[in-house]
C-alpha cells in the first residue's frame, strides 16, 4: 500500500477503469438521451407521461433493482444476453462493458432531463421561421435546434459522465466487483472499507472521486450558464 496520498499503479488502474467506464457509458447513452429529450420536448403523443416516468425510474427505484433487471436482460438466457451470445458470441456479465451499461442506464435520466430543458429553452418561433423560409424538418433540426441546444446537451453529457463514475448499486448487482475488470472507484472504496487498516486507501480513492465529480459538476454548470446566456441574447 502506498504511503500518504501517492497512488500505487493498481490504484491508478482503478482510476483509469473508472474514467473508461464513465466515458463509454456517456458516449453510448448520449444519442439515446438526446433522442428521448427531443421526443419529450417537441412531440405530443399518447402515453408521453408514462414514457417520461419510465425514463426517470432509475432515479427513484433502488439501484439494486435496476442492476437485477439488467442481470435478467443480459443473462445468457435473457432477451438481450441470449441475442448477444447467439449472434456475436459475447457476454457483458462480469466485464467492464457491463459496468458501462449499468452506469449508462443510471445516468440516462439526468442526461435526458438536462437536454430536454435545453431543447425546450430554444424558441419554437425560430424553428417556425426556418420552416416558413422553406427549411425541411431535418434542416431545421441541424441548423436551428441542435446548435442552440448544444451547450445544454454538453452539460447533460458531462453530468452523465459524473454520475457514471459514481455508480455503485446497479454495477455491483449486475457485474459484481471484479478487481481489474469491473472494480471502479466506488466499488474499490467499498472493498477497502472491509479491510482493516485501509483508511489511507479509502482517503486516496475518495479524494479522487470527489475531485473528478467536482470538476464535472463545475463544467456542467458553466455549460448550462453559457446556454442560458446564448438563448437570452437571441
Amino acid at each position: 500500500m502506498a504511503d500518504g496520498f501517492v497512488l500505487t499503479p493498481a490504484e491508478w488502474g482503478i482510476v483509469g477503469l473508472s474514467l473508461r467506464v464513465g466515458a463509454v457509458a456517456m458516449l453510448i447513452t448520449l444519442p439515446i438521451a438526446f433522442g428521448f429529450a427531443w421526443l419529450l420536448a417537441r412531440v405530443r403523443f399518447p402515453g408521453r407521461i408514462l414514457v417520461d416516468a419510465v425514463i426517470h425510474l432509475p432515479l427513484v427505484v433502488p439501484p439494486v433493482v435496476t442492476g437485477w433487471l439488467l442481470l435478467l436482460a443480459f443473462a445468457p438466457n435473457g432477451p438481450v444476453g441470449g441475442w448477444l451470445q447467439s449472434w456475436f458470441g459475447v457476454s457483458v456479465l462480469f466485464r467492464w462493458t457491463g459496468a458501462a451499461i449499468a452506469a449508462g442506464v443510471m445516468a440516462l435520466p439526468l442526461m435526458v432531463r438536462a437536454m430536454r430543458l435545453s431543447i425546450e429553452a430554444v424558441d419554437a418561433r425560430l424553428e417556425s421561421a426556418a420552416r416558413t423560409l422553406g427549411a425541411g424538418p431535418w434542416r431545421v433540426f441541424w441548423t436551428v435546434t441542435l446548435p442552440l441546444s448544444v451547450p445544454g446537451v454538453l452539460a447533460g453529457a458531462v453530468l452523465g459522465f459524473a454520475r457514471s463514475i459514481g455508480e455503485f448499486g446497479a454495477t455491483i448487482t449486475f457485474v459484481s466487483n471484479v478487481p481489474g475488470e469491473t472494480q471502479t472507484l466506488p466499488l474499490a472504496i467499498y472493498s477497502a472499507l472491509q479491510q482493516p487498516g485501509a483508511e489511507m486507501l479509502v482517503w486516496r480513492l475518495s479524494a479522487i472521486s470527489v475531485a473528478l465529480s467536482l470538476i464535472a459538476l463545475v463544467a456542467s454548470e458553466l455549460l448550462t450558464r453559457r446556454a442560458g446566456r446564448g438563448l437570452h441574447v437571441l
